[in-house]
Formats: C-alpha cells, structure tokens, sequence
C-alpha cells in the first residue's frame, strides 16, 4: 500500500480506505488509486487482514476429490458462506494427506468453524477434542461424535425409492451393488433390502460388495456377464458405480435399460449426461451446503450448543436407464 500511495501522492491511510471499501475517499481518488494499484500489480494481503481481526470469519471444508457430489457440495458452500459473510478455506482429503494433518491445517489457518465432506465411517480419534473447540458440521454422514452436528440424506428411504421405482416397472430380480462401510452405504443397503422384502421379493435380495467407484461397477457387471440369468435391474450404490456399470455392459452388448435397468445415487452431473441419462436418487447438494453453514453460524454467532442433526428426504429422479424388463414389455 505504500507503494500505491507514492505512485498517486497520496497517504497510506488513504489507500487503506479505498482498498477496504470505507467511506472518505472521493470517487476521483478512488479512481487513480485503484488504477495505480493494477498497474502495479498490488494484491491485498489477506493473511494480515485476518491476523488483525479478533474473528477470521472463515469455514473450513475438509473435502475429498473422488466423488461428484462432494465437488457440488463444496460450491455450494461457497455460495452459503458468502450469504452469512464468511469466507472458505479448502483442505483435501488424499491418499498421502490424512484426515488429522488436513484438519489441523485447517486450524492452523485460524478457521472458526470446520465442515467435513466425505471422512471415512470411522470418524478421527481427535475429532471429539476439536468438536470442543470450534463448531463442527458433517456432511453426508452422522458418526456420533459429542459435539458435532451433521447434515445428511435418508439413505435408507432413497434406496427404497429406488426399488419401489423398478417393482413399479415390473422387475423382480433386483440387486444392490453396494459400498460396504463407507458413509451411507449402510443406510442404502438396508434401505434395499428392507424394500425388496415390503414387496415380497426376499428371496431375490441379492448384495453384491463394493464401493463408491466406477471399478466397482465395472467388476459387478462383469459377475453379472458370466451369469445363465442375470438380474433384470441393479440399484448402484452410488451415480459412479453406476456408471462402470453401465459401460461395461453396453460394450459387452448388454441393452440399457432393454435388458437390464440400472438407478444410481447422488443425481450428479453424471447422471444428466445424455449418453447416460441414468434413473438417479437425488441429495440436494444446495440444501445440504446451506444447512451446514448455517449450523455453523448459529454456534458461532448466536451461541447454540445444543448439537443438530438434520435430515434430508431424497427424490428419484427418472431418467432413461430404467424401464420395464424384456419379459413385462413383450
């Protein structure tokens, strides 16, 4: 700021105001000081400003990078953070960065408040210890750690939805790809099977163990392949999984949704790509994002203490991968 103060001839201070937008400065002044500061190249630092506020006004968002929907989620929650004026820090979950070092970064960044996207069924060790510190939100999951809250999707009920949807469309033999322990999949198993039961169908409940990836489709439908009588639809545990499935057998010479149907999870933008206009179970991204920074800008700024945990109903949406089986159409 100096530097852009001698380049006009003007004080410091009144750098300041202009670059911090307060009133003072005419809007002739504002002009040449904004314009001296582009040519020379002056980016406001950011890291000074927090260290001089008493607050940081900052979420942290601990995400991964595997999945579509953490990537909706974390968009999202720019969008909410800029509405209740806070700003977001990013710190990603990788297979070299665990989930302890990228939230104790996220600490270290002085985040007053830490939404987790995407941690594992097992929540941290030291998660309890930070929940006592700063207000902690999940997203997608509830692990029942003292202190958190959570914002997350009725599993359970979109994976029913699923299977009401193809009973409806006259399958019988419908199984789950599923995601063995990872967040939801649990609630989506159940969901499945408590569904197929409701309609009489118990003994085609069929679970065939995955995960949350598109190799994991790949492999079910592959098992799939090799049957004398392959199921009629497959509920994917989520809108990836659903996609390996898919192309592989579509290469295989399998009709989707001619000869076997196929729903998804999550509705992604995956789910919307014309080549594959997949049957999906929707999580509103927005919503969920939404609702997360705002649990954590009840703690912060109204002083709640109480923990909130807040459940999302889910909507099937229908796309062109489902439809009735070969038997019920001809």
């Amino acid at each position: 700021m100096a530097d852009v103060a001698a380049r006009v001839g003007v004080s410091r201070q009144l750098v300041s105001l202009v670059m911090s937008d307060r009133p003072g400065p005419s809007a002739k002044t504002r002009q040449r000081v904004l314009r001296a500061a582009d040519e020379i190249g002056y980016c406001a630092d950011r890291t000074a400003r927090l260290l001089r506020r008493a607050r940081s006004r900052q979420v942290g968002v601990l995400f991964t990078m595997e999945h579509p929907l953490d990537v909706h989620l974390v968009e999202a929650v720019y969008s909410a953070a800029a509405e209740s004026d806070y700003g977001v820090v990013l710190s990603a979950l990788l297979s070299t960065r665990g989930e302890r070092e990228s939230i104790d970064d996220l600490l270290g960044l002085r985040c007053e408040a830490l939404i987790l996207i995407g941690l594992s069924a097992a929540a941290p060790a030291h998660l309890a210890t930070i929940a006592a510190q700063v207000p902690v939100v999940e997203i997608g999951q509830r692990t029942g750690v003292e202190g958190t809250d959570s914002v997350r999707t009725a599993d359970a009920d979109g994976a029913r939805q699923a299977v009401d949807h193809l009973v409806g469309q006259g399958h019988r033999a419908i199984v789950h790809v599923d995601a063995g322990d990872l967040p939801g999949a649990p609630e989506r198993r159940q969901g499945y099977t408590d569904a197929m039961r409701a309609h009489g169908l118990g003994a085609h409940v069929e679970v065939i163990g995955g995960d949350y990836s598109e190799e994991a489709g790949a492999r079910a439908a592959r098992g799939l392949l090799a049957r004398d009588r392959p199921p009629t639809a497959v509920v994917a545990s989520n809108d990836r999984c659903a996609l390996g499935l898919v192309e592989t057998l579509v290469r295989a010479g399998v009709r989707v949704p001619e000869d076997v149907s196929v729903v998804g999870y999550d509705d992604s933008r995956t789910a919307r790509l014309s080549f594959l206009d997949l049957t999906s179970v929707r999580q509103d991204a927005v919503r969920m994002a939404g609702l997360a920074v705002a649990c954590a800008a009840e703690r912060l700024d109204e002083g709640r203490t109480t923990s909130r945990h807040v459940v999302l109903a889910p909507t099937l949406a229908v796309r062109g991968s489902t439809g009735p089986p070969r038997s019920a159409a001809d």
